[in-house]
């Protein structure tokens, strides 16, 4: 099959080993990241197959109807920048898995480093000694504080195990029954979202993104958090209302954030007002970005690519379009 791989940012896909899977088969790499629709399809013209790196590029109706070869979209978890319907319309088949059994420690380990970078001041501290000043302020110990772990699945629950390492008093809240599961895993639970936000140290966002999850972290909730206080999300930024972490941030409450996440991606925004705040640590995306997570990753779809081209399809989120899939 013709298979193109996009946003391929360092050159990394090449070197993992799990690459040797696509061995036969006709691979395009980009390493760029390109949005427009005319480039998009001038690139993807000849493609059978396409490989994503997770949401990095949205693939909608207006692209997907000038690929008249398209066959197989292949890629891991969640796929909202996929119009599927369209997919499904077409016959082109995508193909995710869902990885049920396996978190992305990479990204629970990054909310774990962005903790610890935030609550004692790391990058900042290092900027400061790069500019010849030598301690310019006091950070804040973990052990003995409250960590909150906002939704309670594979990566937050891998999470509230690293607070419990760290000796911190971790307390989740989630939707009921996954704060049951929780409560069987030996954690406390809030009484209410609004005691959540009010007693916990530091806040961790691990939900995925849909309809009902959309804004569900508002200005009220943030306004509720205390004065020394962090936020992190290493999830998606659209969990929080818009504009709302930058208001509760300049209104000190709370005090601190730590974000790898945002409304456009990638973000070049220099003037972005969180890259400005010096009690807000920043980072590109990184939480899923490790060789070993892309080595999990792409096995995954690179079977995904194989068993498709064999005729017996895996991971198919559109079902349906098997009955007419493109030839």
């Amino acid at each position: 099959m013709k298979v193109t791989i996009l946003d391929d940012y360092h050159d990394t896909v090449r070197t993992l080993a799990c690459f040797r899977q696509l061995d036969g088969h006709d691979v395009t790499i980009w390493n760029d990241h390109v949005e427009d629709v005319d480039a998009l399809a001038a690139r993807l013209a000849d493609t059978e197959s396409l490989v994503l790196i997770r949401e990095r590029t949205a693939i909608r109706t207006p692209l997907l109807m000038r690929l008249p070869r398209l066959k197989l979209i292949s890629q891991r978890s969640v796929y909202p920048h996929i119009d599927v319907d369209t997919c499904t319309r077409l016959g082109i088949v995508v193909s995710s898995s869902q990885h049920p059994s396996t978190p992305s420690y990479a990204t629970a380990e990054l909310t774990w480093g962005l903790i610890i970078a935030a609550m004692r001041q790391i990058p900042q501290q290092m900027a400061a000694l790069k500019a010849g000043k030598w301690q310019i302020g006091v950070g804040t110990t973990l052990r003995h504080k409250t960590l909150g772990v906002y939704g309670y699945g594979r990566i937050g629950s891998a999470v509230a195990g690293y607070g419990k390492a760290f000796g911190m008093n971790v307390m989740v809240w989630a939707r009921e029954v996954t704060m049951l599961k929780a409560r069987a895993d030996g954690y406390a639970t809030a009484a209410s979202k609004a005691a959540f936000f009010e007693q916990c140290d530091v806040i961790t966002l691990h939900m995925r993104l849909v309809e009902a999850t959309r804004g569900i972290v508002t200005g009220a909730d943030l306004a509720r958090m205390k004065p020394t206080a962090l936020l992190v999300n290493t999830s998606r930024a659209p969990l929080i209302e818009p504009g709302a972490l930058v208001a509760a941030l300049r209104a000190g409450r709370p005090g601190m954030a730590a974000v790898d996440v945002y409304e456009e991606e990638p973000m070049r925004d220099t003037e972005h007002p969180l890259l400005h705040m010096d009690n807000v640590v920043c980072t590109p995306h990184l939480g899923y970005v490790s060789r070993d997570e892309f080595e999990l990753q792409f096995a995954d779809i690179f079977e995904q690519i194989n068993a498709y081209a064999a005729g017996s399809p895996i991971n198919v989120v559109n079902p349906e379009v098997l009955k007419a899939r493109r030839s």
